[in-house]
């Protein structure tokens, strides 16, 4: 998901999933783009599938997955447009819209029309015109509050934006950096939409004020810092405001041990961005014909329902079913913020620097 894109969405640290095998002992560097027996998938840290369902995906297919993790969302698009003439792999899945005008830019990918594709939302499909990148699934950064803190204060938890510079919740949000980490760069965009090029700066200015904390990335901010998640009681947190996601409270309940029987966690559902994650065939690609095959395949049905329990994001294929969980306690934002990808473009490494200058020094 930002960079550290924590798209690390859920509680547990997700490893890569599926087979590492190579029928032809050459995986994805060889064989021309039919002669590899393995497809070669290059990710961001918080991959992960089901096993059956890629196995599914190997014997339909015959081909072999190998995936290969490089880091938060970030830093896995920099080191695949670094290497992007001698690709590590076919495909790259995880470049999300705060991202993709610098992957685009950087001719990182090769045009692929997606089979499957016109059962995908209209609203996901930011290159629809050049099908450059395959939209894959959504999520909504959001600021998650802790409900038994505000119970205990016999305060209403903050609601939006504005909520967030009222004095009562002074000394309440830790938030991540917007230079490093996904959500928190993602939480700095949603201030830029929502308060527009000539406010962000003046809001932020009253967030500081307010006593907001910053840290590198949603790991600490989540389960360190914030004490409405089973991380932050342990660690003994203070911080009952955090930026976070809209599928954090659902995995709260999840993989609560013993299982809550509701969520201890909330979302301000005023505060909410919208973060898409795309895949897209590598240029220069070996296997191009695999990296087809599994690009087809992520937009399919099976993997689309098995994706929300393994990462915690939304399917973006119509009709694909959510689980209970997400409807009960984690429901996408129903208005969230968004930016155009050409403005993020224009504007995100300045809209970066300055917020560094502001808030952090």
């Amino acid at each position: 998901m930002v960079v550290a894109v924590g798209v690390g969405l859920g509680l547990v640290s997700l490893s890569a999933c599926g087979s590492s095998g190579d029928d032809s002992g050459s995986g994805a560097s060889s064989g021309g783009s039919g002669g590899s027996k393995t497809v070669t998938v290059v990710s961001h840290d918080s991959w992960a599938a089901s096993k059956s369902v890629i196995a599914a995906f190997e014997k339909q297919s015959g081909y072999k997955v190998k995936v290969l993790t490089s880091g938060d969302a970030g830093q896995a698009v920099n080191k695949a447009i670094l290497t992007k003439d001698n690709p590590q792999g076919d495909v790259f899945f995880g470049v999300d819209n705060t991202l993709l005008s610098r992957a685009l830019d950087n001719g990182l990918f090769q045009p692929y029309q997606a089979k499957g594709i016109d059962q995908v939302d209209a609203a996901y499909q930011l290159d629809a015109g050049k099908h450059r990148v395959t939209p894959v699934d959504f999520g909504d950064i959001c600021v998650n509050y802790d409900k038994q803190y505000f119970a205990d204060h016999k305060l209403t938890p903050p609601s939006s934006f504005d909520d967030l510079v009222k004095p009562e919740y002074k000394n309440l949000l830790v938030t991540e950096n917007a230079s490093t980490s996904s959500p928190g760069l993602g939480f700095l965009l949603g201030t830029a939409a929502q308060y527009g090029d000539d406010g962000w700066e003046g809001y932020w200015k009253k967030l500081k004020a307010n006593g907001v904390k910053v840290v590198d990335g949603w790991e600490q901010a989540y389960n360190e810092e914030f004490s409405g998640s089973a991380g932050g009681k342990k660690a003994k947190a203070d911080r009952p405001l955090v930026v976070s996601y809209a599928s954090s409270p659902p995995a709260e309940v999840i993989y609560g041990d013993p299982k809550p029987k509701t969520a201890p966690t909330g979302v301000a559902t005023g505060t909410c961005f919208r973060q898409i994650e795309f895949a897209g065939l590598l240029s220069n690609a070996k296997n191009t014909e695999g990296g087809k095959a599994f690009i087809d395949f992520l937009i399919s049905r099976q993997f689309q329902e098995d994706m929300p329990l393994n990462m915690f994001v939304y399917p973006v294929v119509k009709g694909a079913k959510v689980p209970a969980e997400f409807t009960q306690y984690g429901p996408a934002a129903k208005d969230p913020k968004t930016l155009a990808p050409g403005k993020i473009a224009e504007h995100r490494d300045q809209w970066v620097k300055s917020w560094t200058s502001l808030v952090l020094k």
